[in-house]
Parts: structure tokens; C-alpha cells; sequence
């Protein structure tokens, strides 16, 4: 399968952006979706995860109450919603797929990566 990151820009600090992950080749509805971003000199961060239904998500303290992950099975897509944001979420986020029916904040249990999608937000 594959994954397709999008919605990626440029933006004022205190404005928002919504991420999509367009999934193709697989069963969607059969991964639990995770968020990561990597800032420039930093290691990976995980940022949010869904499970398969999207009944249950794990939101990254430093984002918890700004960032919002949902899907929608029937489009194959997972979205992030980006509000609120600040000039040091600035990074690459990526999406990445899970095939085990729990939701997971370590990128090792991430079987299948997108490329990522360039967030910049400037002060």
C-alpha cells in the first residue's frame, strides 16, 4: 500500500492547516493512522494516532487541546487538524500505517511510512 501526505505550507503563528493522508493498495479500515513530525536537527515525535474505527485517539502532550486526528474510512483518508499553531511545530510530518488493532505512539510499530509534508510556521 501506499500513503500520500498533503495540506502542507506556510503559515502565521496563531493560524491553522489540516494534514491528509490519502492511503491506497490496503484495507484501510483494517490500520490503526499515526501522526509523526520531525523538526530539523531533532529526532521523530509522535504527534496523534487513531485507531481503526476511530473510536479512539492518543493525542501528543505537546499538541493535546491544538491538534485533532480523525479518518474517514470511506475516503481512505486521515486527517490532522493543525489549530492554535506555533512556530516550533515546525517540521515534516508524516503519516504512517499500524496493523495491530491497538494505537501506538512509537514509530517502530509503524509498519508503512508516507513521505512527508513540509509545516512551517512563522512568528
Amino acid at each position: 500500500g501506499q500513503l500520500q501526505a498533503s495540506g502542507g505550507g506556510l503559515v502565521q503563528a496563531g493560524g491553522s492547516l489540516r494534514l491528509s493522508c490519502a492511503a491506497s493498495g490496503g484495507t484501510f479500515s483494517r490500520y490503526s493512522m499515526g501522526w509523526f513530525r520531525q523538526a530539523p536537527g531533532k529526532e521523530r515525535e509522535f504527534v496523534a494516532a487513531i485507531s481503526r474505527s476511530g473510536g479512539s485517539t492518543d493525542i501528543a502532550d505537546s499538541v493535546k487541546g491544538r491538534f485533532t486526528i480523525s479518518r474517514d474510512n470511506a475516503k481512505n483518508t486521515v486527517y490532522l487538524q493543525m489549530n492554535s499553531l506555533k512556530p516550533e511545530d515546525t517540521a515534516v510530518y508524516s503519516c504512517a500505517a499500524d496493523q495491530s488493532i491497538f494505537i501506538h505512539t512509537t514509530a517502530q510499530f509503524y509498519g508503512y511510512w508516507g513521505q512527508g509534508t513540509l509545516v512551517t510556521v512563522s512568528s
